[in-house]
């Protein structure tokens, strides 16, 4: 394993990516703290308990909901205008506002991250010529530890994620079409890859040299792997081995030609996802079936563009699964839906204005009171306030800079 030497310095895709990716060519969900101070045994009242409030102001503080929470963010490294590493911060999460807070050296071109479900280790891809995933132990103290890189057997690597057991990592290499498989030690190290998959069929689509791996991620049930292409115009299904590490093809799905499907959001219910198209500028409705890990995509939808020149990134949806929202870059927009029939439908509802240029990559925060917009040109991460009843979106205030902001991670 290659080591790199992380340290704190404080200071206060398609189109998008062939243009920033240069030489080449997520969630601690601890949630508000809770409230459950010490009570009096039951029937007994405690008539000092207020008095030692007053007296003790630490006490209770810590009974008061935690409001300043992490915020991680990633870049590019070798290019102008970029980080130096992973951008580190605070944000409060009623307010939305962000506090720089230093960076975490030793992590090159960390253009994803992603958390391990235990909360203590952070990954990044590292999307360079050789491709590498870094693993990073994180501490209360803010003094983050680099644990190594591992290569993932291909060019470009963008995106990653972690399976539901938290023992494999996930990685899709898109310059090169493939996806890998790393196994995560106890301590939240990576091993040397167990699997490497190039997706080989069907055949690129129009105006593509080859497959272009953008996304993997794991079913909300857990039994299967999927993996979306945009060069192949393709989701593919896999069974993941969780004792060897490998993966098997089930099944894949074809979008119409030239789509470039980019992105892919489960809904709740783990029957329905939705797939962002960053070529051909839509969205689409999959019906999904956990049994066979089969998608089956629906019609093309609007994303709210006008028929402008947009590129779709993202689409996230809240937990309880009534809205969706899409980060369009070009048009510079977040569209607003409403989701029907159970997840079965969108409705377009309203776009507003991302307050910045590219917005890259959408991301709530634990609470969902939050939604961040990582803006890759304007290099700026926005933050909105989402109403729990309508979906409305509230820009908090002038955008956080941050150099080539391409993954905002607020845990």
């Amino acid at each position: 394993m290659s080591s790199g030497a992380g340290s704190a310095t404080g200071s206060g895709s398609g189109p998008g990516r062939r243009r920033f990716i240069g030489a080449l060519v997520g969630a601690a969900c601890a949630g508000a703290v809770s409230s459950t101070s010490a009570c009096a045994p039951s029937g007994t009242a405690d008539p000092e308990r207020p008095e030692r409030a007053r007296r003790d102001p630490a006490s209770s503080a810590a009974h008061r909901p935690r409001r300043e929470r992490q915020l991680f963010l990633g870049t590019y490294t070798s290019q102008d205008g970029g980080g130096s590493g992973i951008g580190m911060a605070t944000y409060d999460d009623v307010t939305g506002r962000i506090t720089g807070t230093g960076t975490l050296t030793g992590v090159p071109d960390p253009s994803y991250l992603t958390l391990h479900p235990s909360g203590r280790t952070l990954y990044a891809v590292n999307e360079r010529a050789k491709g590498g995933v870094t693993a990073v132990a994180l501490s209360s103290s803010g003094k983050h530890d680099v644990l190594g890189t591992r290569d993932t057997g291909g060019q470009g690597p963008c995106h990653l994620s972690v399976h539901p057991g938290g023992r494999w990592l996930l990685s899709a290499n898109y310059l090169s079409g493939s996806v890998a498989v790393h196994p995560i030690g106890a301590s939240g190290a990576l091993g040397e890859r167990t699997d490497l998959v190039t997706h080989s069929a069907p055949p690129p689509g129009p105006g593509q040299e080859g497959p272009h791996a953008h996304q993997i991620s794991t079913s909300p049930d857990g039994r299967h792997v999927l993996a979306v292409d945009l060069g192949n115009d393709t989701v593919y299904t896999y069974r993941l081995d969780e004792k060897a590490g490998t993966l098997r093809r089930v099944s894949y799905a074809s979008l119409r030609p030239g789509a470039g499907p980019r992105h892919l959001t489960f809904h709740p219910s783990g029957r329905f996802a939705y797939l962002a198209n960053e070529l051909d500028d839509t969205v689409v409705v999959c019906a999904y079936d956990p049994a066979t890990g089969r998608l089956r995509p629906g019609k093309p939808q609007s994303t709210g563009t006008s028929g402008g020149t947009s590129y779709p990134a993202q689409l996230v949806v809240t937990r309880e699964g009534r809205f969706a929202f899409l980060a369009n870059r070009g048009h510079n927009s977040i569209a607003r839906y409403a989701i029907e029939g159970g997840g079965a439908r969108l409705r377009l509802l309203d776009t507003v204005s991302v307050g910045g240029d590219f917005p890259r990559q959408l991301a709530f925060s634990p609470s969902q009171r939050l939604l961040f917009a990582a803006n890759q040109k304007s290099s700026s991460v926005s933050v909105f306030q989402v109403d729990g009843r309508s979906g409305a979106l509230r820009l908090t205030g002038k955008p956080f800079a941050a150099p080539l902001a391409v993954c905002a991670l607020p845990l």
